[in-house]
């Protein structure tokens, strides 16, 4: 009975699974323009570079931890990109934890104006103003 249980948990688990699948992934590595603070607590970065097929791209976040965890919390931020004549606006948002010297962030990005959406991550080091990640978009 209790191989039976196992089993139909298994199909269950399996009819009810998404197939996801991922483009091809990209760097995309930036300098940080400008840090701040306004409580200590929760701080904004400005941040520009090359965005692979995004070519030149300008970030912003907002870091905050609501939850008052140690060392880790979350953001939400924009991008905007531009190719040629062709420009990108999207959002950002998704969890960062402080990893030794630098931050570790994970990050669901809606590309609005293009319907892509990215996964993304990467490292930020503060005090060498990098920021480095990796890019997959998500296919249909």
């Amino acid at each position: 009975m209790k191989k039976l249980f196992y089993l139909a948990m298994l199909c269950s688990g399996l009819i009810y699974s998404q197939d996801i699948s991922w483009g091809d992934t990209f760097n995309a590595d930036f300098v940080i323009d400008s840090a701040m603070t306004t409580d200590g607590l929760n701080w904004q970065i400005a941040a520009s570079g090359d965005a692979g097929p995004y070519g030149k791209a300008y970030l912003s976040y907002s870091f905050t931890n609501y939850f008052s965890a140690e060392g880790q919390g979350e953001f939400t931020g924009f991008a905007w990109t531009q190719v040629g004549e062709k420009i990108v606006n999207g959002s950002l948002q998704g969890v960062w934890k402080k990893d030794g010297k630098v931050f570790k962030m994970y990050s669901l990005d809606n590309d609005a104006t293009n319907g892509v959406f990215n996964i993304v991550s990467g490292e930020v080091d503060f005090v060498a103003k990098t920021m480095r990640f990796k890019v997959a978009p998500m296919k249909d």
